[in-house]
């Protein structure tokens, strides 16, 4: 039983790895902008980029190998669809970190809310003697 959960756990991580891994390189997460707005043939997807249809391809096979994309095929024509729930896996591994920024940026906010209050208020003058 231990021994599942362990090969669970690793191949987990290596499931995680692959979706950062994907999601690493700007092309591949400029294609999943456009992918969010419905599914698209990669001819279409292809057409922004100054690469081969080859290059776009190959990214987009490291997307669907992350299970971010899927494909349906038609005869030559390819059309990915994007796969939202890997994205989820992504917002669970960060959501231990949302406390940690909350705290963080709410300390810098009332760092400099004081800092801007001590530069607004009028000079202190020397007491006269």
């Amino acid at each position: 039983m231990a021994a599942r959960r362990a090969r669970s756990a690793a191949g987990s991580e290596e499931a995680l790895d692959r979706l950062f891994g994907a999601l690493a390189d700007p092309t591949r997460r400029s294609l999943l902008a456009r992918l969010s707005l419905g599914p698209a043939k990669v001819t279409d997807l292809a057409r922004p980029y100054r690469m081969s249809l080859p290059a776009v391809s190959k990214h987009l096979r490291i997307l669907e190998e992350a299970g971010l994309v899927s494909r349906q095929v038609s005869g030559r024509v390819h059309r990915l669809t994007l796969r939202g729930r890997r994205l989820e896996e992504v917002e669970v591994w960060l959501d231990p970190f949302r406390s940690y920024w909350a705290h963080a940026l709410g300390a810098l906010k009332a760092d400099l809310e004081r800092r801007d209050g001590a530069r607004r208020r009028p000079p202190t003058s020397p007491p006269n003697p």
